[in-house]
C-alpha cells in the first residue's frame, strides 16, 4: 500500500466521557479494514483518522461511532451547528439532573441520618422516578459498553449504582435487613457522578476558546465587484484574481493584494502589534484583518484554506489533537485500570466479608465505594486540556506549535543556536556610520546620492534610504568590483573601496584606521572622494533585528547555551557575536546552506539537545535535524512545514516566549499526571478499607471522582493567564533591562 493513497480525517463525535470511551471510539475506527492510524482527543472530542478511501469510507467510520454508541457530528470544517447544539443541549439535560439528584438526595439523606422509622415503601416512592431520571444515562452507556464488549468506567458505575439501589430494594421487601436500604446513597451517587461530568463538559468546552476566537475572526461575507457592480457574496464563493471592495470598519476578507485605495489596518491579531499599519497600492492585505479608515480595493490571491488564517486554525486543530509521548503513559494505565480497579472491589468484599468477618454492609460499602472512586477520567483528561489550552494560547501569542509531542523536549533543552542572515539581523543593508572631513554631512550626502541613485547595487539601496536631497550628475560608470565614478557639479566624484582609491592614486591614508576598525566590526565601507579629494566614508552592514540582544541576553540568564551559524566570512561572524555577548567559539563561520544540519548534529553528538532557529526556508534541513525547529514566519509567508514551532509574528523576542511556553505546559501535564494518579493512589485504599476504621462512603467516594477531574481541568485552564516574562509590546528600549524587571 502507497502512502501517497492515504487520506487524512478529522471525526467530531459526541458522548465520549472518560479515557475509556476514548478507547471504545479508537478501537471501533481501527478495527475497520483501511484504516491505518487513530488518534482520539477527549478534550477536543474529535478523533484524527489516517486511512485508505479506496478501502473505507467515512460513512463506515461514522457506522462504526454510532454502533459503539457515540454520537457522529461530521467532518472538521464541515458547515452545520448540530455539535454545538447538542453540546448545549448536554450541559442542560446534564444540569437538570443535578438539580433533580440533589433536591431529593440530600432530604432523604437528612432524613436516614436522623433515623426516623418512615415505611422503606414511602422512601421508595419518592426515589424511584429521580433516581431513574439522573441514572438513566450512565446505565445506558453501560449497557452500550457491554453491548460492544467493553469494560468501560460506566459499567463499574452502573455496578456500584445498581448495587446500592437493589440492596435497598431487597431491604425494603424483606429480602435483606432494613439497614440495607440506602436510597439516598444510589441517588447521591449518581448525582456526583453526573457534576462531575456537568463540570467537565462546561470545562471541555473552555478549552477550545483559543481555537473558537480565530475561527470568529473569519469574515462571512466580502464585497465582489462584478461588472462594475457591488455583489455580496458568501466568503465560500469567493474566487482567486476577484476584486473585493472593503470599506472602513469592514474585516479584509481574504488574502490579497491592494489595487487602490489607502488605509490603515488591524493586523494585531496576525502580529500582536496594536499599532495599525498604513496599507497603499502593491500592499499585501491579510484575511481576517480590520480596515480602519480608508476604501481599499484588493485582488483575491488566496482564499479558503489557503489564507493565513485559516492555516493558523488548522496547524492550531492538528498540534491539538496530537499526542505527547508522557500521554503513552496513561494510556497504558488506562488499559489495565478497570480490570484491576474490579479486582480490588471484589477483593474488599471477599476480605472484609469473608476473613475479617465483618458485616455484609460494611464489605457491600467497601465494594461500590471502590468501583465508583476509581474512575480514570481525570488521567484521560490530564494531558489534552493542558495541551489544548497551551498551544491556543501559544496561537494568541503568535506562536504555533506544530506537534504536541515537541513539548516533552523543552524540558531537556541547553542549546539555542541561531542562523545570522535574516533571523538574528534584518536581512538587509543599512548605512551604520558616515564619516565626513571638510564638508557637511548633509552635502556629503547629496553627492553620493548623486551617484548611488543610478547603481542597481543592493548597496546603493542601503544608502539611497538613508539620502533625503541628491545632486543630478553629468557623468557616471560603473567599476565592476570596485565601486562608482562620475561628475557631480562639474566636480569629479568617486565611491568605492581601497583596491580602486589606489588604482586612481587617491591618498586616503588618514581614513585607513577609521575603515579597518568598520571593516573589524563586519561592515562593508566605502571611501569616497570629491575632485581626488577623500571627503568620508560610508560604512553598510546587515544590521541587528532591535530584539536581538534581549533575546540572546534572557536566553543566556535562562541558563542555555548560544550559537551562531552563517556562511558570511569569520569576521563578519565574529563581529555579530561579540555584539550579542556571544563566546567566538560558539560561532559557526562559513557554512554552506546544506552543511547546516551536519553542525546541528555536531551539537547532538556532544550531548546537547538542540533547539535551531532559522528563516524556514532555507534552513529546512537544520530546522528538521534539531531537537526542536523553530522557524521564524514572515506574515503571509509563514514556512508551516519547516519547523515544530512557527513564530508568526516575525519577532526574535519570541523564541524565549515560546520556549517559556513550552516548559510551562510540559510541567502544568506533569502536575495533571501527578494529582490524577495521587487521588487514585490515595482514595483506592482508603475506599477498600486499608485504613479501617477509616474509610469513605459511596457518595463521598463519587465527589472525590468529580474531584480530581476538575482539578485537572482547573489547573490547564490557569495556563490561560500565562504571560511571557518579556513585555513583547514595550519600546524596545527596555532592552536595556534585566527581563524580570520588564515581565510580569
Amino acid at each position: 500500500m502507497s502512502a501517497e493513497r492515504y487520506e487524512r480525517a478529522i471525526l467530531k463525535i459526541g458522548g465520549m466521557m472518560c479515557a475509556t470511551c476514548v478507547s471504545v471510539v479508537g478501537n471501533a475506527l481501527k478495527n475497520l479494514d483501511g484504516v491505518i492510524d487513530v488518534n482520539v482527543n477527549l478534550n477536543a472530542e474529535k478523533a484524527y483518522v489516517t486511512y485508505d478511501p479506496n478501502i473505507v469510507s467515512i460513512s463506515d467510520m461514522k457506522r462504526a461511532i454510532e454502533d459503539a454508541g457515540y454520537q457522529y457530528f461530521g467532518l472538521e470544517g464541515e458547515k452545520g451547528e448540530l455539535e454545538e447544539i447538542e453540546r448545549i443541549k448536554d450541559i442542560k439535560n446534564k444540569f437538570y439532573r443535578i438539580i433533580v439528584g440533589f433536591a431529593f438526595g440530600i432530604p432523604l439523606m437528612v432524613l436516614m441520618l436522623l433515623s426516623l422509622h418512615i415505611n422503606p415503601l414511602i422512601l421508595l416512592s419518592i426515589t424511584i422516578i429521580p433516581f431513574i431520571y439522573v441514572s438513566y444515562p450512565i446505565f445506558t452507556a453501560g449497557y452500550r459498553s457491554l453491548r460492544n464488549k467493553t469494560l468501560s468506567m460506566d459499567v463499574m458505575y452502573s455496578m456500584g449504582i445498581g448495587v446500592s439501589f437493589l440492596s435497598s430494594l431487597f431491604g425494603t421487601f424483606g429480602i435483606l435487613s432494613t439497614d440495607f436500604i440506602f436510597y439516598d446513597t444510589a441517588l447521591l451517587l449518581a448525582s456526583f457522578l453526573t457534576l462531575g461530568r456537568y463540570l467537565e463538559a462546561r470545562a471541555k468546552g473552555r478549552t477550545s476558546e483559543s481555537i473558537k476566537k480565530l475561527i470568529g475572526l473569519q469574515p462571512r461575507t466580502a464585497t465582489v465587484l462584478k461588472d462594475n457592480e457591488e455583489v455580496q457574496l458568501p466568503i465560500e464563493d469567493v474566487k482567486k484574481e476577484d476584486i473585493i471592495l472593503v470599506r472602513p470598519g469592514e474585516k479584509i476578507p481574504v488574502d490579497g493584494l491592494v489595487l487602490n485605495g489607502e488605509s490603515y489596518v488591524d493586523e494585531s491579531m496576525i502580529s500582536g502589534e496594536p499599532i495599525p499599519v498604513f496599507k497603499r497600492k502593491n500592499d499585501l492585505v491579510i484575511g481576517g484583518t480590520i480596515n480602519k479608515n480608508g476604501v481599499l480595493r484588493i485582488k483575491a490571491q488566496k482564499i479558503g484554506k489557503d489564507t493565513v488564517l485559516a492555516q493558523i486554525i488548522n496547524l492550531v486543530e492538528e498540534a491539538q489533537g496530537s499526542k505527547p509521548s508522557i500521554q503513552k503513559i496513561a494510556d497504558l494505565a488506562v488499559g489495565y485500570f478497570i480490570p484491576a480497579v474490579l479486582t480490588i472491589a471484589l477483593l474488599s468484599f471477599i476480605v472484609w466479608y469473608l476473613l475479617m468477618d465483618e458485616s455484609f454492609l460494611f464489605a457491600l460499602t467497601t465494594f461500590i465505594s471502590v468501583l465508583v472512586v476509581a474512575c480514570p477520567c481525570a488521567l484521560g483528561l490530564a494531558t489534552p486540556t493542558a495541551t489544548s489550552v497551551g498551544l491556543g494560547k501559544g496561537a494568541e501569542l503568535g506562536i504555533l506549535i506544530r506537534d504536541s509531542d515537541v513539548l516533552e523536549k523543552f524540558g531537556k533543552l541547553t542549546t539555542v543556536v541561531f542562523d545570522k542572515t535574516g533571523t538574528l539581523t534584518k536581512g538587509r543593508p543599512e548605512v551604520t556610520d558616515i564619516i565626513t572631513e571638510n564638508i557637511d554631512e548633509e552635502e556629503f550626502l547629496k553627492f553620493v546620492g548623486g551617484l548611488e541613485k543610478n547603481s542597481q547595487h543592493p548597496i546603493s539601496e542601503a544608502i539611497m534610504n538613508r539620502v533625503k536631497e541628491t545632486y543630478d550628475h553629468s557623468q557616471f560608470n560603473t567599476i565592476e568590483g570596485k565601486g562608482i565614478e562620475g561628475v557631480i557639479n562639474d566636480k569629479k566624484v568617486v565611491i568605492g573601496n581601497e583596491t580602486l582609491f589606489t588604482d586612481k592614486k587617491i591618498s586616503f591614508e588618514h581614513f585607513k584606521d577609521v575603515a579597518n576598525r568598520l571593516e573589524k566590526e563586519g561592515k562593508t565601507v566605502m571611501l569616497v572622494s570629491i575632485d581626488n579629494e577623500i571627503k568620508g566614508v560610508i560604512a553598510v552592514s546587515d544590521t541587528l533585528r532591535d530584539d536581538a540582544k534581549i533575546t540572546v541576553k534572557n536566553l543566556h540568564d535562562m541558563g542555555f547555551k548560544v550559537y551562531i551559524i552563517t556562511g558570511d566570512n569569520r569576521i563578519t561572524a565574529e563581529a555579530i557575536a561579540k555584539e550579542l555577548n556571544i563566546d567566538n567559539n560558539n560561532v559557526f563561520a562559513e557554512v554552506l546552506p546544506n552543511e547546516k544540519s551536519d553542525k546541528i548534529k555536531e551539537l547532538q553528538e556532544m550531548g546537547e539537545v538542540v533547539a535551531f532557529v532559522g528563516d524556514g526556508i532555507n534552513d529546512a534541513p537544520a530546522l528538521a535535524e534539531a531537537d526542536i525547529g523553530i522557524a521564524i514566519g514572515g506574515g503571509t509567508d509563514i514556512a508551516i512545514e519547516s519547523g515544530d514551532i512557527v513564530l508568526v509574528n516575525n519577532r526574535l523576542l519570541d523564541v524565549v516566549s515560546a520556549i517559556q511556553l513550552g516548559k510551562k505546559v510540559m510541567s502544568r501535564i506533569k502536575q495533571n499526571m501527578f494529582w490524577a494518579f495521587a487521588y487514585n493512589t490515595a482514595l483506592i485504599p482508603l475506599a477498600a478499607g486499608l485504613f479501617y476504621p477509616y474509610t469513605i462512603s459511596p457518595a463521598i467516594g463519587a465527589f472525590a471522582m468529580a474531584l480530581s477531574s476538575i482539578t485537572v481541568i482547573s489547573l490547564s485552564l490557569m495556563l490561560k493567564r500565562f504571560k511571557p516574562t518579556v513585555n513583547l509590546y514595550d519600546n524596545i528600549e527596555k532592552s536595556k533591562f534585566n527581563i524580570s524587571e520588564v515581565g510580569s
